[in-house]
């Protein structure tokens, strides 16, 4: 076989010879090592490569932390334009896979490593759970119209939270098994990567006011067909068909079902198709928000929620997302309603309005929840917290473990964030944030710094993962890689202060791990007003 001139991936190519990254516009800026590294994950595209196989192919001769790796993913990203992992994912503790075709000399450079892959993928596979699991993919929209996209997504998202009311089964979240939307995955290596052993696939066509679904269920480990279905309803009857795909799933996975359960947790529905179809608008908004914090996003997604509520005053989901809406705005440095004592009784308000319209919404407690803790009221919030779990032994939110470690839990907390994790093995950023913080907490700083590294490398403008790097070196004692997290913090947000932060962290139940959070920035030199 010759060795290729060059690789080609998307509208950029690396031209091997002259050892450069070419791009839309002309050479990309990437120091040497940086180009080695995307050379590397390129030629070994199609599987997951390893930090510790990175480290010793590209350092062979010198010892480097994970953090040299981490700033050359970085420079790579940003040379590609690859702020939303669509080129080069990081794949949680693990390491980092190039999942784009890739040419060679017109051949794909999987196929130059075929055997290789195989090996890798069944080596890193995650185990199956004891009971019966599943992953259910994002829908195809056949609809021919992209515009109709955030209607096929929330089909979808409504299917996985349908079969995850089933205590008996082991359901993965709709963050990681949309990491295959748009794509044609082997259902074999989905299987391995989430861990699970079925897998659910279908595609959805709107025309007018019917809908059809098509589903069906795969097999994850023999690749087999082990059911099928195709729903053709009035858009008015929509409701019914995901209720109908649910249970038909679970038929098949689950001998017997506890009709009682089913009956408890049904979600509420809204009163009409417009304002459900809202609804969906508004989450494709507040997912887009949360990759790129803008308040544009966070301030449509309210506006299309509000129209919801419009039409249906009595729409729970709505409400619960609604509060959650505020409650980011309170968080986040955006505008007035940044520690803004009416924003967050607001939030209040609507958290409790969710609840009280649907009693067994997980997701309206857990929002609940978030926003007492914020309160203080850290009983009432880990009360809601037991409730939403409860209700539902598959339901996963990374808020759970965030209410947890502030309300004097961080061991519990630490619990929750790793079955988030492995429930949602393509977690937010966040999770890692959160996840490293109960570390912080119990002064655990070696386990707390590789979390924070993923979480700043996945989101390298959240200020908050700054700021706990920060703290986190510093109580190492690297008091130089503090000072350059402190740099960061301010240059994302010139106006942060020690001061300024205390609202967001007197939440804490017990006083003294707020104080041990405020000694680790003021070791590390951030402003104290």
């Amino acid at each position: 076989m010759t060795t290729p001139k060059s690789l080609e991936f998307e509208s950029f190519t690396l031209d091997l010879d002259r050892l450069c990254l070419l791009g839309p516009s002309g050479p990309a800026d990437l120091r040497p090592k940086s180009f080695e590294v995307l050379r590397y994950l390129v030629e070994h595209a199609g599987r997951v490569v390893t930090k510790e196989e990175m480290l010793d192919a590209l350092w062979p001769d010198v010892t480097v932390g994970e953090e040299s790796l981490t700033q050359c993913i970085s420079e790579v990203r940003r040379a590609i334009n690859d702020t939303g992992q669509r080129i080069i994912k990081t794949i949680p503790r693990r390491g980092y896979l190039i999942d784009v075709p890739v040419l060679s000399g017109g051949a794909t450079a999987a196929e130059v490593s075929r055997v290789t892959t195989s090996n890798a993928e069944r080596a890193s596979a995650l185990p199956l759970p004891d009971k019966p699991s599943i992953a259910v993919l994002a829908f195809t929209n056949m609809s021919g119209d992209p515009a109709q996209e955030y209607f096929s997504d929330g089909i979808t998202e409504d299917i996985i939270t349908g079969l995850s009311r089933f205590s008996e089964l082991f359901v993965i979240a709709r963050n990681s098994s949309f990491q295959y939307k748009g794509k044609s995955p082997d259902i074999r290596h989905v299987g391995r990567e989430l861990g699970v052993r079925y897998v659910l696939e279908g595609s959805i066509r709107r025309a007018g006011d019917r809908v059809r679904i098509s589903a069906q269920l795969i097999d994850a480990v023999t690749g087999a067909h082990r059911w099928a279905e195709r729903y053709d309803r009035e858009l008015k009857d929509v409701f019914a068909v995901q209720d109908e795909v649910s249970r038909a799933i679970v038929a098949i996975l689950i001998a017997h079902v506890n009709k009682a359960e089913i009956e408890r947790t049904i979600n509420k529905r809204p009163e009409t198709w417009q304002a459900y179809d809202y609804f969906l608008q508004a989450a494709d908004t507040r997912a887009s928000f949360g990759a790129s914090w803008k308040a544009a996003e966070l301030y449509e997604a309210r506006r299309l929620l509000e129209h919801a509520l419009a039409i249906d005053p009595n729409y729970a989901r709505a409400y619960a997302m609604l509060a959650q809406n505020h409650i980011a705005a309170w968080l986040t440095s955006l505008d007035g309603d940044h520690l803004s004592p009416a924003c967050l009784d607001r939030a209040h308000h609507l958290a409790r309005k969710a609840v009280q319209l649907d009693p067994n919404l997980p997701e309206a407690r857990a929002v609940l929840g978030f926003v007492l803790v914020r309160r203080r009221e850290h009983e009432a919030a880990v009360a809601e917290c037991e409730k939403a779990m409860a209700l539902n032994p598959n339901f996963t939110d990374w808020r759970l473990g965030n209410i947890l470690m502030l309300s004097g839990d961080p061991v519990r907390a630490i619990e929750a964030g790793e079955r988030h994790m492995r429930l949602d093995p393509f977690y937010a950023p966040i999770t890692a944030a959160f996840l490293a913080l109960a570390h912080y907490v119990l002064r655990q700083y070696a386990q707390a710094l590789p979390l924070l590294r993923e979480c700043a490398s996945r989101g390298p403008n959240f200020p908050a993962v700054h700021v706990l790097l920060a703290a986190t070196h510093a109580q190492l004692g690297n008091i130089e890689q503090a000072r350059a997290e402190a740099a960061e913090v301010l240059r994302i947000d010139p106006k942060w202060t020690i001061d300024g932060t205390q609202a967001l962290v007197t939440p804490f139940k017990r006083p003294e791990d707020a104080e041990h959070f405020f000694d680790g920035l003021r070791k590390a030199g951030l402003p104290e007003r």
